[in-house]
């Protein structure tokens, strides 16, 4: 549902009469967004919605949840500008596409700039663009000011924790505690618990509901970014479509590169420290990190704790006040994200 209200909003966009130099980067944005997204910021939304009786008609709600696709696609644009990245879902980044547009129209040499300016440009569009099909989603003045303040909140969240993960790329350390606080901002609350909590405000729930989905959506957050964290390391670049060595060569700080770095000996934690955060890092040294991941002990120990995570979430779900068809679809979600392979 979300996909298709998400694709008649950007055919509409394309559709507008406009100068034909306008329609070039629509298209280039709507291209990013059609192919292998997983839509999850959208489904938890409307599963938010459903979990608080919402039973109107869910037009109105289903494109408010994608609008938060959009928001998606404005910070991963950005992401992968500012992590240098050459691929995203398979597929070319998208200011390593408008440079190659860019290459036979301008002087080579300002080619690669201009991807990387015009991809900012487009992500700041895809951020409009999400503002304005919450607002034009046909929702009632009382549900834009119960949700306005958490999807505001969601933003500055996710912002918040780029940041931090913006400071701690390139040099990562021990501290666990650290790498869950930002897998918390960047992660755990924006991809499950802020899209549930505005759905449920959709609907009109209180207090007891939200802190009933927090319950279950920050250990479900968590477990999803753990997850990340090691197909980031040990994934197949085949289903997740991003090179499996890039989090290496970026010196990424998760909790798998922690949890390394504190049970490291002498000899391990040299080759982590002279290896990681190289940007010339090839197969061979990326192998001898992954080496020192899996003998400490660091790998089994991330999938111990997504699997603890996962257990506590579908813990707070009985006996929560949600009906049952609702928590029937939030184990499924718990299930999917924490073990998925892409």
């Amino acid at each position: 549902m979300a996909g298709s209200a998400l694709a008649d909003f950007l055919d509409r966009k394309c559709l507008m009469a406009e100068p034909s130099q306008l329609l070039e980067p629509k298209e280039m944005l709507r291209g990013f967004l059609s192919p292998g997204g997983k839509l999850v910021r959208p489904v938890m939304c409307l599963c938010g919605w459903y979990a608080s009786g919402g039973a109107r008609d869910p037009g109105p709600v289903v494109k408010a949840a994608a609008s938060l696709e959009l928001f998606h696609a404005f910070a991963l644009i950005h992401d992968d500008v500012m992590d240098d990245s050459d691929t995203r879902r398979g597929r070319p980044t998208l200011h390593r596409l408008l440079a190659e547009f860019h290459r036979h129209r301008r002087i080579p040499g300002h080619a690669e700039r201009c991807g990387i300016h015009a991809a900012v440009l487009l992500g700041d569009l895809a951020l409009a663009w999400s503002d304005e099909m919450f607002h034009t989603a046909g929702l009632s003045p009382a549900q834009i000011r119960a949700a306005r303040p958490l999807l505001d909140t969601m933003r500055g969240e996710v912002m918040l924790g780029q940041y931090l993960d913006l400071l701690a790329t390139g040099r990562p350390i021990g501290e666990i505690g650290h790498a869950l606080t930002i897998s918390r901002f960047k992660t755990a609350k924006y991809t499950v618990e802020r899209p549930l909590h505005i759905g449920a405000a959709l609907a009109g729930a209180g207090r007891t509901i939200l802190d009933a989905l927090t319950a279950y959506a920050l250990p479900v957050g968590e477990a999803f970014q753990l997850r990340d964290d090691l197909l980031g390391v040990f994934g197949d670049p085949r289903k997740t479509g991003k090179p499996v060595d890039d989090d290496l060569r970026e010196g990424k700080y998760t909790v798998l590169m922690a949890l390394g770095i504190a049970r490291a000996d002498c000899a391990q934690l040299s080759v982590l420290r002279s290896l990681v955060g190289r940007s010339d890092l090839d197969t061979e040294q990326a192998d001898a990190i992954r080496g020192v991941l899996v003998s400490t002990g660091a790998r089994s120990a991330v999938e111990q704790m997504i699997s603890s995570r996962r257990r506590r979430a579908l813990s707070a779900l009985r006996g929560a006040p949600l009906p049952p068809h609702a928590i029937t679809a939030l184990r499924g979600l718990a299930h999917a994200t924490s073990a998925r392979s892409s």
